[in-house]
């Protein structure tokens, strides 16, 4: 397994400003890390991966899509609109190095209908998604959908559902993420729903119950990583936490208080976390 922190403790867009950030969290121990892919254009992302190699640092790449003129669920022109949106992220991501991306890349956060999903929705989907994973499978890129709480998204909510979907959809480059913070909310046992639904599983967020630091709070951990053993797991764990720093984001995010002293404690107490959990590392 490799040990990840996702930068949106810090930001939205990663650049040379973050070099002396990005050598601390090599320092810490971590494998990598998890890259937001937004603004900027493809060169801007080749001259990041030359400063990731550089240091050290291997990445995985995250991101969300927040304007629904552009949801993949949506009427024509909006899904047409989604996936010009993902394959442009897609080829950012590819550049940047990066073999996965994930986040809520289904549907459109914070976006509501004000009922739950429709068959109507989930076929859109698939359509959207279908399209999505072939110009990821050029890429050589594994697209990592998130189920996410019922107070951000309304598509998929438990891993149960997303595995399901993504049975619907059958494309091996869209699989599933598993994300601590989001199955405390919603599973009824959440270690069980990472066991039941260990084949679509392509990445894991490793996020305790208010978003701060791993360990410190009620997620059940010590079953979490036996189970993540138990399936042979061999993928990234990606720490990911968020502050205020981000107005826009903490507002999507639902975040109006800090969950740690510092972002060092997230990181560093957040590696320790993990390899102690794992045996080492």
């Amino acid at each position: 397994m490799k040990i990840g922190m996702n930068m949106f403790l810090w930001t939205t867009h990663v650049g040379h400003q973050h070099e002396a950030l990005l050598r601390d969290i090599k320092a810490t121990g971590f494998d990598g890390v998890e890259v937001p892919v937004f603004e900027g254009d493809v060169r801007h992302y080749q001259e990041l991966a030359a400063m990731l190699d550089d240091i050290g640092l291997e990445r995985t790449a995250v991101s969300a899509m927040g304007d629904p003129s552009m949801n993949l669920i949506g009427n024509a022109t909006e899904r047409a609109s989604g996936v010009d949106y993902m394959r442009a992220t897609l080829d950012k991501a590819h550049a940047l190095g990066a073999k996965l991306i994930c986040g809520p890349l289904h549907s459109t956060l914070g976006h509501f209908s004000g009922e739950g999903p429709t068959a109507q929705e989930f076929a859109h989907s698939i359509s959207s998604q279908r399209l999505i994973g072939d110009h990821a499978a050029g890429l050589g890129i594994t697209v990592a959908l998130e189920a996410l709480n019922r107070f951000e998204c309304y598509l998929v909510n438990t891993m149960d559902a997303l595995a399901a979907h993504l049975d619907g959809i059958g494309h091996p480059n869209i699989r599933a993420m598993y994300d601590t913070f989001h199955a405390n909310i919603e599973e009824t046992d959440p270690v069980g729903a990472l066991i039941r639904n260990a084949r679509s599983v392509a990445h894991i967020h490793i996020s305790e119950n208010d978003r701060g630091v791993p360990g410190r709070g009620n997620i059940p951990w010590h079953d979490t990583y036996a189970a993540i053993r138990s399936i042979r797991y061999d993928g990234w764990l990606t720490i990911e936490s968020f502050g205020r720093g981000l107005p826009d984001l903490a507002a999507a995010t639902k975040v109006w208080r800090d969950f740690a002293e510092t972002p060092e404690a997230v990181y560093r107490e957040g590696y320790k976390h993990i390899v102690y959990s794992l045996g080492g590392h």
